[in-house]
């Protein structure tokens, strides 16, 4: 069964499709160097700040925990309120992930993105309806989000695919397709031939 280009499976391995773990500090140079090796950028220190929450949630026992668990808090409202980036540490967050400008940036807690996807200032992702609290995008590797942009629900955007400036994504996108406008019509690269209705791909592998 296929859903606008994506599987069922492709779907359910961008849920649990992991990268192999590393440690903090691992994490955290990986993300410097991303970020230009540039330790100001508002991006990296919410990407620090997001590694830290899901580190500490790994003490034991939560005793112990307490202390980083306030600590993690405070960075988090500092980094929400100084810079408005909204990173929860509950968002599945793969390696290398970009946060290129600063502001306006909301990412609902129960998304997923996946390696070296690029994030611009104003981009939300978000749940679409308000009896469905917990649905949230799933993003694969390399996804480059434009400014402005917003994705909401369930809806799964496929690797290395492009979301345009501004726009309003309701829809899945299919691996290496753009979406672009309000609401986002897809856009399939001139290659992809298997987008193509049979009369016309027919067509065109006989030239």
């Amino acid at each position: 069964m296929e859903i606008n280009n994506l599987t069922v499976d492709a779907k359910h391995n961008l849920t649990l499709k992991q990268a192999p773990p590393i440690g903090l500090w691992e994490q955290i140079k990986e993300d410097w160097i991303a970020h230009g090796r540039d330790w100001t950028k508002p991006g990296f220190r919410a990407v620090a700040v997001h590694r830290f929450g899901v580190w500490r949630m790994n003490i034991q026992p939560k005793l112990l925990r307490a202390p980083l668990s306030i600590l993690y808090k405070m960075l988090f409202q500092k980094v929400r309120n100084h810079y408005s980036i909204e990173l929860p540490y509950t968002v599945q967050l793969g390696r290398r992930v970009i946060i290129e400008h600063q502001g306006a940036i909301v990412i609902h807690g129960y998304s997923i993105i996946g390696d070296d996807s690029i994030l611009r200032q104003g981009v939300t992702l978000g749940n679409r309806y308000l009896n469905q609290p917990f649905d949230a995008p799933k993003l694969g590797n390399g996804v480059n989000v434009g400014a402005g942009a917003k994705i909401f629900g369930n809806v799964t955007i496929g690797d290395k695919a492009n979301i345009g400036a501004n726009a309003v994504v309701l829809c899945d996108v299919p691996t290496g397709a753009t979406a672009v406008g309000i609401p986002a019509k897809i856009i399939y690269p001139k290659s992809d031939k298997s987008a193509l209705v049979p009369e016309l791909r027919a067509i065109e592998e006989s030239n």
